[in-house]
Order: C-alpha cells, then structure tokens, then sequence
C-alpha cells in the first residue's frame, strides 16, 4: 500500500471516529465571495463547477456525494461517468437545477451563481490562487461536508511535505535555472505570485516574470525573447507555434531544445490548483532534472 493509500485510510477511520452523527450537525460556511451559507446538515448532493474543487472534494474521500461536474472535471477517472453541466463559464443551470444539488461549488468568477441563488439552489464559490489559498480552499471545502479540521489538515500535511521532498530530490546545479512556464497561448505566463510560481520558487528556480506582473500576465512575446529563460515549460495543448514566433528560437530554451512540454494529463495536474499539486511539483522536478542546463547555478544564466 502506497503512502496516499495509507493516509486515504486514515482519512476513512477519522471520519468513522468523528461519526455518522456529524452528519446532523448545522454547517456554516462563508465563501471567497464574503457570502455565509448555512444547512441544517453536512450537504450530501453536491455539484461541483471547477476541476480542483472536483478534487478535492475526492480528496477527501467523499468523492461519492458528487452527483454532477463540470466538463473539465476529469479525476479521479470516475467522476467522468458523472452528469456533466457545462463550465463555469456556460453552466447548465437547468441541468444542475434538475440534479437537486444540496450545494453547488464554483469558482468565484463564475457566471453561474446568481442564477441558482434565485433559483433556491445555495452557491460556495471558492478561487484557489496560491499555496495558501489551497490549504484554505481545502479546510472550507471540509467545512461544506462536514468533516472535523483535521481531515483537511492532513491532506495539505501530505501535500506540502510532497511539495518539500520534489525540491530535495533535485541536483544541485538545478537551483537558479530561470523559467518561463507558459499556461496559455496568448501568450499567458505563470507569475510569481500563483501557485506555478510559487511551486517552482520552492524548487529553487527563478520564474522570470516577477511578481509585479500578477499571478497570470499577458505577455508580448518580446518580454521571454528579452529574458532568455534556459528552460521553458508548457502544456502540450499551446506548444504549436511556439518556436517559431518571431525571435523564440534565439532564446536559449529553445536554441538548446530544454523544454518541457508536458502531454494533457501532465498539463492538467500542473494547472489546477488542489490536492495534486504535490504530483505536480514532482511532475516539474522531473522535468527540471531532465532539462536544465548544468551551467544553470554557475552565474552563465541567460545569456546567449
């Protein structure tokens, strides 16, 4: 038995020692929107709007009160047998409503949470961003289902010390490689200050957009061209075109092949912000392992 396995079982005796009569308890919840929301019981049919929500819901291991997703929503491979109502960005309000959801949780930027608040249906809208908003996410989701603090403590326990043993693993000559690591075509970047960047920051690299960018920015091209990361990441859904925008293959990555493009189901870890993002550190520690320059920490960084 693996250690997520284990820790998994003693989720299920932390539930069986907290009890059944939980389950009756009143539950209150205030969401990142500031909105408090309250059940006379722990909601047992829940609709779940964003992918890391998805998850850690499962997480949880309460993955069987799901009775509805988004389309995005894709692990465990089982909640893909599940009903799926749209996204959050053209929910299916009619079909979440038909589902008779006790809670619906959806990002905060969501569209959708007027709509069924009007409609008697009750909204937890939730954004994990950063590090810390997973572990807060994490503890508000084990809120909505009832579950005693500690279940939710354990999860990001196991998520941080996973997080801490990527990094530990990686050589020396690794730390101080500049990145570039690309979440969406436009071309987007992940930032400093979101969970990419953060993750990556305990890796020991440096992200070469700062903070002062936000967690996301669009870029012009111009700005990686001019940094001159050594490695560039990026999902295998945006690697088209990538090398061949004006002035990309005179950037290091590029000129000496370290990038990592990583296939869907990698992609898909990397970019959501919950209970795999441990996988997902592990996920870049190999990339980083395989790719980076040795020269990375002896001072040569981007340069051509």
């Amino acid at each position: 038995m693996n250690n997520r396995s284990l820790w998994r079982v003693g989720l299920v005796w932390l539930w069986m020692l907290w009890g059944g009569a939980a389950l009756a308890q009143p539950v209150t919840v205030t969401d990142d929107r500031g909105v408090t929301v309250r059940w006379a019981s722990a909601p047992q049919r829940v609709v779940s709007l964003l992918p890391s929500l998805t998850e850690t819901v499962c997480e949880l291991g309460h993955c069987e009160r799901l009775v509805g997703v988004d389309r995005y929503s894709t692990w465990p491979a089982g909640v893909q047998r599940l009903p799926q109502v749209g996204g959050g960005l053209d929910p299916n309000i009619e079909g979440i409503v038909a589902l008779r959801p006790d809670v619906v949780l959806m990002a905060t930027s969501s569209r959708a949470s007027d709509r069924l608040e009007a409609l008697g249906v009750k909204v937890v809208a939730l954004e994990p961003k950063s590090h810390a908003d997973v572990q807060r996410v994490l503890g508000k989701v084990g809120q909505v289902l009832g579950l005693p603090p500690e279940a939710s403590a354990r999860v990001w326990r196991h998520i941080d010390a996973a997080v801490s043993a990527a990094a530990q693993s990686l050589p020396a000559h690794v730390r101080g490689t500049r990145v570039y690591f690309e979440v969406n075509r436009a071309p987007y970047g992940a930032g400093a200050t979101s969970f990419i960047g953060e993750t990556l920051a305990r890796l020991g690299v440096q992200n070469i957009i700062g903070p002062e960018l936000g967690p996301f920015p669009k870029l012009n091209p111009e700005f990686v061209v001019r940094a001159n990361p050594d490695v560039i990441m990026v999902g295998d859904r945006n690697f088209a075109g990538l090398t061949d925008r004006p002035g990309w293959r005179g950037i290091r990555a590029v000129r000496e092949e370290r990038l990592c493009v990583f296939p869907i189901p990698q992609s898909d870890v990397l970019v959501r912000p919950g209970p795999r993002m441990a996988e997902a550190a592990r996920v870049m520690a190999d990339c980083l392992a395989r790719v980076a320059p040795p020269t990375a920490a002896a001072g040569g960084r981007g340069r051509p």
